[in-house]
């Protein structure tokens, strides 16, 4: 069972370096799509959908990387409330660092917290320098598109699913 602390200072800056790569990584993507691939658009329904193909059509999932504007959160969802969408951004970033920082947690607990302010933290980046998110990934499955996405969505997504797994089997152990 793993004990609960507050992140030390070597901690602290192995997770900060976490971050800082997650981060890098997610802006360096997004700044390769916006200065080398055109915007997608639905007139190009076939693959790679005007983009970089990676894969096609392997067990009927395909892959390309695609370029991709989202003004609103998830799935262009408060896309009219950018703004109070950035407010609202900001002040659960701020409430996550707080609690990662002066709560005392598991060190898996820590690094998928890291995972979810980085991602966090690199769409926000996107709107200060582009005025909306950049998405690069996109999957289809068979005729299904996926909603596209990028790596501070990666982030944000596998932090929250460890979150979810780490505590449901935490939770099963102390039964």
């Amino acid at each position: 069972m793993s004990t609960l602390s507050k992140p030390s200072p070597s901690r602290l800056f192995l997770l900060s370096t976490i971050a800082l790569f997650v981060l890098a990584l997610d802006v360096a993507s997004k700044f390769y799509v916006q200065q080398t691939i055109p915007l997608m658009s639905e007139s190009l329904p076939i693959y790679p959908y005007g983009g970089i193909p990676v894969f096609h059509n392997i067990l009927g999932v395909s892959f390309s990387i695609n370029h991709l504007v989202n003004t609103g959160a998830a799935w262009g969802f408060f896309a009219s409330w950018k703004e109070y969408l950035l407010y609202f951004r900001v002040f659960i970033i701020g409430a996550l660092l707080c609690y990662l920082v002066l709560v005392p947690l598991s060190k898996k607990t820590q690094f998928y917290l890291t995972l979810i302010c980085a991602g966090a933290i690199g769409n926000i980046v996107d709107f200060f320098i582009y005025g909306h998110v950049i998405d690069l990934f996109h999957f289809s499955f068979g005729s299904y598109h996926y909603p596209v996405f990028n790596v501070a969505d990666s982030a944000i997504f596998l932090g929250v699913v460890g979150i979810l797994i780490y505590s449901t089997f935490t939770k099963k152990r102390k039964k």
